[in-house]
């Protein structure tokens, strides 16, 4: 079972529950790339098998959000887990729609982000949140984001809360964007809620929950129809087919000669059976993942 099964996690499921679930009902290798918050849902690709190799391809993803923002406080974790730090007036003219749309525009575009102390990144070994439960100062490392697209989906003005889709790139902490959005409403706020409905070309409507792959864990027609194969997730790379010398070769790791351009190739057999990927660069062939 070797691939990409794309899952709608649910919450107060960590991405690791996921991973160890669906390890214990495959019974094969399982990986994740790039965690979810356990209050947050929506799509997680999961690695099976040889699967786990595409990770250096799916890193670099763009996603895709959609979140709530609950103004007037503030909490320690930037969402809706944590304890309230501050509380702030919310004034209901900032709540026009305009004014809100506008202060969306002017977070498009590449800038530097400071993560949430209560986050994963680690800093001389440990996780930052880690520092935070120990109340330990640690400088936080900021990275640069860029937002490709953000808009107002809706504003409830008795439970004040904005509700906003945002297109961005990998590294984005979504809790941090919803602070700055607050202070640029001149106001304190947190993440109430947050959905990521893709992860680059792997969308919401077509994750499976954690209940199908219980339901279905040994409907093999099931799994044929769920799973990404390695050979789709390349079909958009050229085909070279290996003759059987060559391809005993190249199985061997032994570098072939090959004139094409540089890039991935899909790899096949003389009966045009998939094997796997290769790269060539400089016009050497050689093998990347083998099925």
């Amino acid at each position: 079972m070797d691939g990409i099964l794309v899952v709608k996690k649910e919450k107060n499921y960590t991405s690791h529950d996921i991973v160890a679930i669906v390890k214990k009902i495959t019974k094969t290798k399982v990986g994740h790339t790039g965690t979810l918050d356990p209050m947050a849902t929506g799509v997680l690709p999961l690695l099976l098998g040889e699967g786990t190799k595409l990770s250096k391809y799916l890193i670099e993803h763009d996603k895709i959000y959609i979140a709530t923002i609950k103004l007037g406080q503030k909490t320690d974790t930037q969402d809706a887990e944590g304890k309230i730090i501050e509380e702030k007036e919310v004034n209901s003219a900032l709540l026009n729609e305009e004014n809100i749309k506008l202060i969306l525009n002017t977070l498009k575009g590449r800038q530097v982000q400071t993560p949430p102390i209560y986050s994963a990144i680690k800093v001389n070994g440990k996780k930052l949140y880690e520092y935070a439960r120990k109340n330990q100062e640690v400088e936080i490392p900021k990275r640069e984001i860029e937002i490709y697209g953000m808009d107002l989906i809706g504003i409830n003005e008795s439970e004040k809360t904005i509700k906003f889709k945002v297109h961005c790139s990998k590294g984005t902490y979504i809790r941090s964007l919803c602070e700055t959005i607050s202070e640029k409403l001149e106001t304190v706020g947190y993440m109430k809620e947050l959905n990521r409905i893709k992860v680059g070309s792997f969308s919401e409507n077509k994750a499976v929950t954690l209940e199908e792959i219980k339901e279905n864990a040994k409907n093999k027609e099931f799994w044929i129809e769920k799973m990404i194969t390695i050979e789709e997730f390349f079909k958009d790379k050229p085909k070279i087919i290996l003759p059987e010398y060559k391809l005993k070769l190249f199985l061997n790791g032994v570098n072939l000669s090959q004139k094409a351009q540089n890039g991935i190739y899909r790899i096949y057999n003389e009966k045009n059976e998939f094997i796997g990927t290769g790269v060539i660069k400089g016009s050497l062939l050689k093998r990347e993942i083998v099925i």
